[in-house]
């Protein structure tokens, strides 16, 4: 039976991960990665071709690891407020409990060098960016916002996207413990905009 590599693609992304959270996407190089691991670079080549590959792939398997659990609660309660409000404080609870991941998704794509991403990179962070436009389209609807009321669906933006990262950028960026009220009071602020006469 062969035994499982030494330094699998997760253990590499990791590394990328505490690299950003400390120096941001700059301080991510193939040697760095390396390095951080106690591996030999040819380890990092072996599993991702180039550094715009690393960073597409440390970019998108955090973003997806967020959305994935963003969606479930998104789409886990019928009652459309209440699930803005879940949603919202889940980005707070997210952040809490994953801080150098959140640190990381302080930064765009742009950041992590998206256009000299592939192809099949670039299609995947897409594709999750046209899920939230969709997810956000449908509770707006649920809401009651008509399609056609822009400030609406931006009301709706800045309750479940804007606010919730405001909430903890100032932290993060400090490197500072989330206040134990943070979700308290996302959930207050993202009440209070998106109340039927908001």
């Amino acid at each position: 039976m062969a035994r499982p590599p030494r330094f699998d693609s997760d253990l590499l992304l990791d590394a990328a991960v505490r690299l950003t959270a400390a120096g941001g996407p700059a301080a991510v190089t193939m040697s760095a990665v390396a390095k951080a691991v106690g591996a030999p670079s040819g380890s990092v080549y072996h599993r991702f071709a180039g550094r715009p590959a690393l960073l597409a792939e440390v970019w998108l398997r955090t973003v997806e690891r967020f959305q994935e659990g963003y969606f479930a609660v998104l789409d886990g309660d019928a009652e459309p407020r209440r699930a803005a409000c879940s949603a919202a404080r889940y980005v707070v609870t997210w952040s809490r409990e994953h801080p150098e991941e959140a640190a990381l998704l302080l930064y765009g794509a742009a950041d992590f060098g998206r256009a000299d991403w592939s192809e099949e990179h670039r299609r995947r962070a897409d594709a999750g960016n046209a899920r939230v436009f969709a997810s956000l389209a449908g509770l707006a609807g649920a809401l009651g916002v008509p399609a056609g009321d822009a400030q609406g669906r931006d009301r709706v933006a800045l309750a479940l996207i804007d606010l919730p990262l405001s909430v903890v950028r100032r932290h993060l960026r400090a490197g500072t413990p989330l206040p134990p009220h943070a979700e308290d009071l996302t959930e207050a602020c993202t009440t209070a905009l998106l109340a039927p006469n908001g």
